[in-house]
């Protein structure tokens, strides 16, 4: 998938670096609501342990990772990914993220919409779900824009990494 100077891609099994570079350069922005890849990533050697475990989970379709690259600089500057992966329903949850150097573009909205529309077409999801503090503007803006609906707020429903316990709206997205 591609737009503008962008491509989008499921993590390779030789981009545990570049994964961790990503993440390392903005830690501090991931802390609250990337706690689970933040605490997985802490250095370069846990990344690529991490990466090992994600192409297990691609395999089974557990987690699907999809990196955003400038393709000007070949680095990673984000990420949407699809985790909490239901076959059943089926059903799953994103998540994304921006290098704070690509914020306010637009980038992750697009991205958003590149994947969504390939997991509903590949997968043949019928429900797709984001959770968002309602404190993160920038992640309520791209779920928004990418036609969910507030479906409610779960009290005391996430746990950040420095141990506050906070709210988190729940917005979904039907497809037939």
């Amino acid at each position: 998938m591609t737009f503008d100077s962008f491509k989008i891609d499921l993590l390779q099994p030789n981009e545990g670096e570049a994964l961790f570079n990503l993440i390392d350069s903005n830690r501090a922005r991931l802390e609250d609501f990337f706690a689970g890849t933040v605490s997985k990533t802490r250095t370069l050697e846990d990344t690529l342990v991490y990466c090992e475990d994600i192409q297990k989970r691609i395999k089974a379709i557990g987690y699907l990772p999809y990196m955003i690259t400038d393709v000007n600089t070949n680095e990673f500057i984000g990420l949407v990914d699809v985790k909490n992966i239901d076959m059943n329903v089926p059903k799953a949850e994103l998540g994304s993220f921006i290098d704070s150097r690509y914020e306010g573009k637009g980038i992750v909205s697009k991205a958003t919409n590149l994947v969504v529309d390939h997991i509903v077409e590949e997968y043949k999801f019928i429900k797709l779900l984001c959770r968002a503090s309602s404190r993160n503007k920038g992640s309520v803006a791209v779920i928004l824009k990418n036609g969910f609906e507030l479906e409610g707020t779960i009290r005391r429903d996430y746990k950040t990494t420095k141990g506050e316990i906070v709210d988190l709206n729940y917005y979904g997205r039907i497809f037939d």
